[in-house]
């Protein structure tokens, strides 16, 4: 089918599928310089330590060395596996998917981008099903807004991150609540508008105020047959809670289904 056979409404959901993919690169693509500067910290300690075991015969600090080197390895192994989580499923298939396996690469990448600002990261992760994901995508929610909310204490301050299984709605509520500077009453329902923007521009790391970062989101969201909320109060900060539908066996035996279009919301709330 050529392009100008398809309707209206198909070449914006197309257009959409595109905009979530460049979305999804170029957040890598600002995770470049933080992994860079990390591996290079890595290498370092893995040829220093390679070094001083070179150096020195005896047992004893042949082991350490060791040790540093195996626990600076086991770091990089953790760093690959979350940049290489951005472009897992190329398929674009919904799978069971762990949030908080998604939720601890996220982090990973974004360790020593927290440490800099001060943010004190806190978890609560209770026991949870797997949900009805794609877990790129899902991981390109979080990496956002992880970090929006550390745009968000400029000064430092902390982050809470909970993951919880609701069984009456047959779902997971997966919470990033910040303690930063909040966003005003009348700009909330906005928020989630394309191009809108709370920031004046991007920050000093580059990252932030296009104004297409949380209206990606809640497509991808949506998309999932979930639902995106946000509560904030100024002063005391914000809090975004993703709820993602438990991943159920099709009755077909396959574990996989195809991607749907972007764009159609299914729920536009926004708790203030």
């Amino acid at each position: 089918m050529q392009s100008g056979d398809l309707t209206t409404e198909q070449q914006l959901a197309f257009l959409q599928q595109e905009l979530v993919q460049a979305q999804r690169m170029a957040a890598l693509g600002e995770l470049v310089g933080t992994t860079t500067h990390e591996f290079n910290n890595v290498l370092m300690t893995i040829i220093n330590y390679a070094k001083l075991g070179l150096r020195n015969k005896d047992e004893a600090t042949r082991d350490k060395a060791l040790d540093k080197i195996m626990s600076a390895a086991q770091r990089a192994e953790k760093i690959t596996n979350s940049v290489l989580g951005l472009a897992r499923n190329r398929k674009q298939e919904f799978a069971p998917t762990d949030l908080a396996e998604i939720l601890q690469e996220s982090l990973v990448l974004l360790e020593r981008e927290m440490q800099k600002y001060r943010i004190a990261v806190h978890c609560e992760f209770a026991h949870a099903p797997p949900v009805r994901a794609i877990g790129n995508q899902v991981q390109q929610v979080l990496l956002n807004l992880m970090t929006n909310a550390r745009q968000a204490m400029p000064e430092g301050g902390e982050l809470l991150l909970r993951i919880v299984h609701d069984p009456a709605s047959n779902s997971v509520d997966l919470t990033v609540r910040d303690s930063g500077s909040g966003i005003p009453r009348e700009q909330l329902p906005k928020i989630f508008d394309r191009f809108y923007s709370t920031k004046d521009g991007p920050d000093e790391s580059g990252k932030g105020g296009t104004g297409v970062g949380l209206s990606t989101c809640k497509d991808i969201v949506d998309a999932h047959q979930g639902r995106l909320r946000v509560e904030s109060t100024v002063g005391k900060g914000t809090a975004f809670t993703i709820r993602l539908p438990v991943f159920e066996q099709p009755a077909g035996g396959s574990s996989t289904a195809p991607l749907p279009t972007l764009g159609v919301p299914t729920d536009n709330s926004v708790t203030k």
